[in-house]
């Protein structure tokens, strides 16, 4: 299908080099400084194709100043029917109201929360409109016997050292927990800021430490390829299986199960291993973790002790709530 290929023409990846640019924290203050943020995001639909009409979605990154690229995905969104091959990104910019994504053997109009698609003769083959997907484990309560690390009051910031709330009640980012932990279940949900002029790890940077020894990265990587430092990554150790990283300014969520280094004394004889939900999705299933070693910026080194909860500070303004943590044998 010639669409198809307009869509898959190109590849254009973000640079690594930070830019500095607005920050925004707040989803209703973005969209009152910057139409960008209304049109970004995910839209989904169906394309007709030689087989029928089949699923297709689009994510579309705000790149700042007008300007946006455009990721196809042929069965739908990463995680909810992408195949996993099939997959182009395309950049352009706002002109009149309207972002034309394509080549001559094809594109995709994007006005008013619409991304039409059209074949090189200019037929319409195919409609997406905007979605914004949640979580299925967005709000979960914790189960008997949690510990509830954070649940937006300001009495819960005795759980934290260096605790800050914000006036709406989220925790800020760059604490860690007073209590400590061995094999866990851990719930967070996050919400990372928008910076569309930012690039690479200066965009929405933070992450979460298991232990304060592992992290499980946090960063607004939507549209990306879905690396071991990307959001979903175990930094330095594994990439995620999809990369299932909502929209700046979403909530998102992380369930992790995290089964503790075994020791015998001082002796090591059983490395830590861990499973990662992202959004509600599988993305990490048991992996192994290096356990004479921490990954990179841990607070806390290797060892046979019980460790803390820590979210890191990048510089970015991380938000967090809803967390707790219900130990495990």
């Amino acid at each position: 299908m010639r669409v198809m290929l307009a869509l898959y023409s190109a590849v254009l990846l973000f640079p690594l080099a930070a830019i500095a640019g607005p920050t925004y924290d707040d989803p209703e203050k973005a969209a009152q400084a910057d139409p960008d943020f209304q049109v970004q995001g995910e839209y989904t639909g169906t394309l007709s194709t030689g087989q029928g009409e089949q699923p297709f979605g689009v994510q579309v990154i705000a790149l700042g100043e007008g300007k946006f690229r455009a990721v196809g995905y042929h069965g739908g969104l990463p995680g909810y029917g992408w195949n996993g091959e099939e997959k182009v990104a395309i950049e352009s910019e706002m002109n009149n109201g309207e972002v034309v994504f394509g080549s001559d053997q094809g594109r995709g109009v994007l006005k008013d929360g619409v991304i039409t698609l059209q074949d090189a003769n200019g037929n319409q083959v195919g409609e997406l409109k905007k979605v914004e997907r949640q979580s299925p484990t967005l709000g979960q309560k914790p189960p008997e016997g949690a510990t509830v690390l954070f649940d937006g009051s300001e009495d819960s910031l005795k759980n934290w050292s260096n605790g800050r709330i914000t006036e709406d009640g989220l925790l800020m980012q760059g604490v860690t927990s007073k209590p400590t932990f061995g094999s866990h279940k851990l719930h967070v949900e996050f919400r990372l800021p928008y910076q569309p002029q930012d690039r690479g790890q200066a965009r929405g940077n933070s992450g979460i430490y298991v232990q304060g020894r592992y992290e499980v990265q946090m960063l607004d990587s939507f549209g990306l390829e879905g690396e071991q430092n990307e959001c979903g990554g175990i930094y330095t150790v594994a990439k995620p299986s999809v990369n299932m990283c909502f929209p700046p300014l979403a909530w998102q969520t992380y369930d992790i199960d995290y089964t503790a280094a075994r020791y015998e004394g001082d002796k090591l004889v059983a490395n830590p291993r861990v499973t990662v939900r992202h959004n509600g999705v599988l993305i990490h299933d048991n992996i192994e973790l290096p356990g004479e070693r921490n990954t990179t910026a841990a607070p806390v080194g290797a060892g046979p002790q019980n460790g803390p909860i820590y979210l890191q500070d990048h510089g970015n303004p991380v938000r967090y709530r809803n967390i707790w943590v219900r130990e495990t044998k």
